[in-house]
């Protein structure tokens, strides 16, 4: 898959979702990434390790967890780990994004992001994810499949993606609209 300058995009996921809330609100809630664990299917929540929380440059420790049944015949991660990340885009009321980043704290071209547009009656949230070069992670999945464990593994990591971004969305709605500060 080519992304929209021409470079392999290995994975490039997204969903929205009106939500009854100001930009303001939603980007307060979504930039607050020890919070995630309210929402994510895999990410518990964490803490800012480095910088200022939730401006750009400033790094993340995520605490995950993934159960046996994700995609279960690949190699991947199982049980509790951690990652970092690095925020990379950070604008209060439309879009905060972060890049996670390899063992030697490099930023890859794994990134994840959220996007506010006005809307009536509250405001569009649009979540994503894009992958360009594969990871360390990536590398270390697939090094040892074959082409047609692949190509597999890439169809079915993209359902899961597709399914954690739509979980992460309904929830995001369920609690920013739950919230007095989000109606």
């Amino acid at each position: 898959m080519l992304g929209a300058k021409g470079h392999r995009e290995l994975f490039a996921v997204h969903g929205e979702i009106e939500v009854r809330a100001t930009p303001q609100h939603i980007y307060a809630v979504v930039s607050d990434l020890p919070a995630s664990g309210r929402w994510s299917p895999e990410c518990q929540g964490g803490e800012w390790i480095s910088g200022t929380p939730g401006t750009v440059g400033a790094v993340f420790r995520g605490d995950n967890v993934r159960t046996a049944d994700v995609v279960s015949w690949a190699p991947v991660v199982r049980g509790q780990w951690q990652t970092t990340a690095e925020v990379v885009r950070a604008a209060p009321g439309r879009t905060f994004a972060w890049a996670m980043r390899n063992s030697a704290g490099e930023r890859q071209e794994s990134v994840w992001s959220y996007e506010i547009n006005a809307a009536p009656g509250g405001s569009l949230l649009v979540h994503r994810f894009r992958m360009g070069e594969p990871t360390e992670g990536i590398r270390g999945i697939t090094a040892d499949l074959d082409a047609e464990a692949t190509e597999r593994f890439f169809t079915q990591w993209t359902e899961k993606l597709r399914g954690d971004i739509d979980l992460t969305l309904a929830r995001l709605k369920a609690f920013i609209e739950q919230s007095s500060e989000g109606r």
